[in-house]
C-alpha cells in the first residue's frame, strides 16, 4: 500500500506536538520529587483538570480508531459504549464509590481490595489487572503504528517502536503527572483535531438527516430493533445491552479499571474527586457525534462506487480500524491532515501513557512492594516505578502485535474486559455494600469468574460452544458474545463469593470502618453552592443521557 502524502506543513505540525509532549517530560521532571508526585501527581489537581484527564486516559486508540471502525462494522449501537454503557457507571463511580477510593488514601484500587479483604485478593487482582493493561497498551500502540503505517508508509515494527519510545520516554521522567499534563493538551487536539471530520462528511451528504436515511434502518437506532437480534447490526438483544454493556462491562470498566480511576486520586480533595468523573461524563457524551457520525459517513462513502472511498485490506479482510484514518485523508488538506493525523497520535498517546502509568502503579505497589520488597523505601519506589515504565512499554510492543491480529480491536478490548473487569466488579460491589462478605469468599469469587470468562471465550473462540448457547438467542455477533459473556462470568463472581462466604470467618465490624457502607462516617464538607454539587451535575447528566436515548431510539 502507497502511504498518503504529507506535506512539509504536515510534517512540521507533528514535529512540534512530538517536540512539546517530550519537553513536558523532562520540564516536570524536576517537580517529581517523591513516589507520590510519581504515581498521584502529588493530589493538586482541581476536578476540571482530573476530569479532563480522565476522560482523555479512555480517548485511547479504542475510543477513536475502533469505535469509528465498529460503527461501519454495527452501526448505530456503538453509541451504546458512550451512553447507557458508560454514563450511569461514571456517576456511580463520582457519587458513591470515590469517598471509599478517596477517603481511605489507597494508592490503586488493589489497594482497597487488600484493606477490605486480604492479600491474595490484592495480589490475584494486582497481577490480572496488570496483564489486561499490558494487553490494552498494545492496542493503543498498534492504532499509532496503523496512522503512521497509513500517512507515512513506515514499516510497522519501526512505527510501532517509535510510538512505543516516546510515550516511555515522557511517562519514565515523571509519571502520572506528565501523563495527566498531556492528557488535557490532548483532549483538546483531540476534539479540534476530529471535529471537522463528521462537519465536512454532513456538507458532503447534505445533513445528518439524509446520513440516518441512507444507511439502513438497522444500523440508524438505537433501542427500536433491540427486540430482535436480527433487525440490529449488532445481532444483540436489549438484555445483552443492559445486562452485559450498560451494567457489568461499563460499571467493571469506570468503577475499578484503576487506568481512570487513577486520574480521580490525583484531585486536591474529595468533592473534586467526585466531581472528576461527573464533569467527563458531559464530555463522553459528546464523542459520538465524532466517531459513530463519521463512521455512518465512511459506510455511506463505502457503499457510493463514485466516492473513490474504501476502508483499508490486509490479506484480503478489511481493517475496519481503518475508517477513521481514510476519513481524515479524504477531507483534510495539507496542513490539516498533519493537525488530523497529530489528533489522532494525542489521542493514542494520552491511552498509552494511562496504561502505562496504571501498570507501574499497581505492579510498584501491588505486587513488588507487596510481595517482593515490603521494605522498599519511597526513593527506591520511585526508582522501580521508572523501571516498571520501561519494561511496560517493551511487554506492549509484543502485545501489539497480537491486536493487529483482530479483526476490530473494540471485539478485542470487550473480550479482555470480560476476562478482568467485569469479575472484579461483583467483588468491589459486595465488598462495598455488603460487611459479611469474607476475604476468601472474595478470592474464589474473583478467581472463579476470571477463569469461567476466559473459558468461555476459548470455548466460542475454538467453536466447542456456539454464541447462540451464550447469548440466548439464534442469531449474535462477537460483539454480542462479549456482553453476555460479561453477564455470566459477574453472576458466576457473585453467586461463588456469598457461598463461600457463608462458610468462612468474617471480618468484625471495627475492621471495616471506612470500607463499607453504613461503617463509614459521613465526610464533612463544606457547604457549596448548588452549582458546585456533584449531585447537581449527576442529575443534569441523567436528564441529558435520558433526551439522547429518546431522541435516537
Amino acid at each position: 500500500m502507497e502511504a498518503i502524502g504529507l506535506q512539509t506543513i504536515d510534517w512540521l505540525i507533528i514535529a512540534v506536538y512530538f517536540a512539546f509532549v517530550l519537553g513536558i517530560g523532562f520540564y516536570l521532571k524536576r517537580f517529581t520529587e517523591s513516589d507520590e508526585d510519581f504515581f498521584l501527581a502529588g493530589r493538586k489537581n482541581s476536578s476540571w483538570v482530573a476530569g479532563l484527564a480522565f476522560l482523555s486516559a479512555n480517548l485511547g486508540a479504542l475510543e477513536l480508531l475502533g469505535m469509528t471502525g465498529n460503527t461501519f462494522k454495527y452501526g448505530m449501537y456503538v453509541a451504546h459504549f458512550y451512553w447507557i454503557g458508560a454514563i450511569p457507571a461514571m456517576l456511580f463511580l463520582g457519587i458513591y464509590m470515590m469517598p471509599f477510593y478517596y477517603s481511605s488514601r489507597i494508592k490503586s484500587v488493589p489497594g482497597y481490595l487488600k484493606l477490605r479483604f486480604d492479600e491474595k485478593t490484592r495480589v490475584l487482582n494486582a497481577i490480572s489487572f496488570a496483564v489486561m493493561t499490558l494487553l490494552v497498551s498494545g492496542i493503543n500502540l498498534y492504532a499509532m503504528a496503523l496512522v503512521l503505517h497509513t500517512f507515512l508508509g513506515w514499516d510497522w515494527a519501526v512505527s510501532m517502536w517509535v510510538s512505543a519510545a516516546t510515550v516511555g520516554v515522557y511517562v519514565t521522567l515523571s509519571g502520572l503527572m506528565s501523563a495527566i499534563f498531556t492528557e488535557i493538551i490532548q483532549f483538546f487536539l483531540i476534539w479540534f483535531g476530529l471535529l471537522l471530520i463528521p462537519i465536512l462528511g454532513i456538507v458532503e451528504i447534505g445533513s445528518i438527516e439524509e446520513i440516518f436515511s441512507r444507511v439502513p434502518e438497522s444500523y440508524s437506532t438505537l433501542w427500536s430493533t433491540s427486540a430482535d437480534p436480527t433487525q440490529n447490526g449488532m445481532l444483540v438483544t436489549w438484555g445483552g445491552i443492559a445486562l452485559g454493556l450498560g451494567f457489568v462491562l461499563s460499571f467493571g470498566y469506570w468503577t475499578t479499571d484503576f487506568l481512570v480511576v487513577q486520574r480521580a486520586f490525583s484531585s486536591k480533595d474529595l468533592r473534586s474527586a467526585r466531581m472528576t468523573p461527573v464533569v467527563a461524563s458531559f464530555f463522553k457524551m459528546a464523542l459520538p457525534f465524532i466517531v459513530v457520525l463519521g463512521g455512518l459517513i465512511a459506510i455511506i462513502l463505502a457503499k457510493d462506487a463514485g466516492s473513490g472511498f474504501e476502508l483499508l485490506k490486509e490479506g484480503g479482510r478489511i481493517k475496519y480500524d481503518s475508517a477513521l484514518p481514510m476519513l481524515i485523508a479524504r477531507y483534510y488538506p495539507s496542513g490539516l491532515i498533519g493537525l488530523g493525523v497529530t489528533a489522532l497520535l494525542a489521542g493514542f498517546m494520552a491511552g498509552q501513557a494511562g496504561n502505562i502509568s496504571a501498570f507501574n502503579t499497581v505492579w510498584t505497589y501491588d505486587i513488588y512492594q507487596s510481595v517482593i520488597n515490603k521494605k522498599a523505601s519511597g526513593k527506591h519506589l520511585l526508582w522501580m516505578g521508572r523501571v516498571a515504565t520501561v519494561a511496560g512499554i517493551i511487554l506492549s510492543v509484543g502485545t501489539a502485535y497480537w491486536a493487529k491480529s483482530m479483526p476490530t480491536i473494540m471485539d478485542y478490548m470487550q473480550a479482555i474486559f470480560s476476562w478482568v473487569n467485569a469479575p472484579l466488579f461483583a467483588t468491589m460491589l459486595l465488598g462495598m455494600f455488603v460487611r459479611w462478605i469474607t476475604a476468601n469468599g472474595a478470592f474464589w469469587g474473583l478467581l472463579s469468574g476470571m477463569v469461567s470468562s476466559f473459558t468461555l471465550f476459548l470455548a466460542v473462540r475454538f467453536d466447542w460452544l456456539t454464541k447462540s448457547v451464550m447469548t440466548m438467542s439464534p442469531e449474535s455477533s462477537a460483539m454480542a458474545a462479549n456482553f453476555w459473556r460479561a453477564w455470566w462470568a459477574w453472576l458466576i463472581t457473585f453467586a461463588v463469593t456469598v457461598l463461600v462466604s457463608f462458610h468462612t470467618r468474617k471480618k468484625g465490624d471495627k475492621e471495616l470502618v471506612g470500607l463499607v457502607i453504613g461503617l463509614t462516617e459521613e465526610s464533612v464538607q463544606k457547604a457549596v453552592p448548588l452549582l458546585k454539587k456533584p449531585e447537581f451535575w449527576a442529575i443534569l447528566s441523567v436528564i441529558v443521557l435520558v433526551i439522547l436515548n429518546i431522541y435516537y431510539w
